[in-house]
């Protein structure tokens, strides 16, 4: 586990168990250099507790870096939460995890993320200060939507000189909260769409209302497109699907696209432009970092749609190094983060 948290550069790792009500929470803190760590909580199902573990590793140092770029003052984390297998009563395992959040004392700020909702943070929030995306807050999806979009506007440019999307043929996995959204908007602007989901009720509904086609989950990767926009769980470029892959970008709002670092690179090889994910999806987290401080709707949706431009300085400096954009996102996370923790030392 040390081994683990070191690889992954993590200053804490916080495990909670609580019989009574079925608790079993991580809290994994990638860094507090820049200020309080920020991240979703996680309540889904795992096939082991080291599975779980891995994952909140994975997606705290994620969130530090999408915090980094976005320019906010906070570090990441990631809270997981494993889904009894059980009956139990879910207002109180949330007020059971907001105490776990209470006792670390403000180094970590919830929100919502998969398998959580505004109703669970409504519950956090009555035993601990440390968390937004309640009810009075909002859903923080839209404003992740809003960044995506953006962001294929921006990689739609950097190819083809126009931000128009229309004709632009757009493969979309995952029609969640966010991916629904994003589907909405990309239909608006004129793009055709071909869709995948595990739930054929929201495939359906993409189909009636944004005259969608839809496709297998496993034939969603060999779509010929110009935008494939993973919405889904991580991981999804991996050696089986990225030998699929028939599209010019990649471009979605699931954390950890990559399933290792390599494949950032192997993606430029292709010559298929890479948006990383913890730039392009960092709307949400924009959000609720900004209401967490107070800050005016209009200034959050401002900041949101930064995110386009963001991409296209990230673009414009890959072509010109000859190098992946992932890589280069990673490194400029990087120095943002060390030149906090030199002056921190200072």
């Amino acid at each position: 586990m040390f081994e683990q948290m070191e690889n992954a550069g993590l200053e804490r790792l916080h495990l909670a168990c609580d019989p009574e009500t079925g608790l079993r929470a991580i809290i994994a803190i990638h860094s507090t250099l820049r200020g309080p760590a920020i991240g979703g909580c996680r309540f889904i199902t795992y096939q082991s507790e080291a599975d779980a573990i891995t994952d909140a590793t994975r997606l705290a140092r994620g969130m530090s870096y999408k915090a980094a770029l976005a320019g906010l003052p906070h570090g990441g984390a990631k809270a997981v939460l494993i889904k009894p297998n059980h009956n139990f009563d879910r207002n109180a395992l949330m007020e059971s995890f907001g105490r776990f959040v209470q006792d670390l004392g403000g180094r970590y700020i919830t929100a919502m993320d998969s398998g959580t909702l505004t109703s669970d943070m409504d519950s956090i929030a009555h035993t601990t200060k440390w968390v937004t995306c309640t009810s009075q807050i909002g859903d923080p999806s839209p404003y992740t939507a809003m960044g995506v979009f953006e962001g294929i506007k921006a990689a739609v440019k950097h190819l083809h000189g126009s931000d128009s999307l229309q004709g632009v043929h757009v493969a979309l996995q995952g029609l969640g909260h966010v991916g629904y959204a994003v589907a909405q908007m990309l239909y608006n602007s004129g793009a055709h769409l071909t869709v995948s989901d595990i739930d054929q009720v929201k495939v359906l509904k993409a189909v009636n209302e944004l005259g969608a086609k839809a496709v297998a989950t496993d034939k969603i990767y060999g779509v010929e497109a110009d935008v494939f926009c993973p919405c889904g769980l991580g991981a999804i470029i991996n050696d089986h699907s990225l030998q699929q892959l028939r599209c010019r970008i990649v471009a979605g709002s699931a954390n950890n696209q990559l399933e290792r670092e390599e494949h950032g690179e192997l993606l430029r090889r292709r010559n298929i432009l890479y948006a990383p994910d913890y730039l392009i999806n960092a709307g949400g987290l924009i959000f609720v970092a900004m209401q967490h401080a107070g800050q005016a709707d209009a200034a959050i949706a401002a900041k949101v749609r930064q995110v386009g431009t963001s991409l296209s300085q990230l673009f414009q400096q890959a072509d010109q190094e000859d190098r992946c954009t992932h890589r280069i996102a990673n490194e400029r996370a990087e120095t943002i983060i060390a030149r906090a923790a030199l002056h921190s030392a200072a």
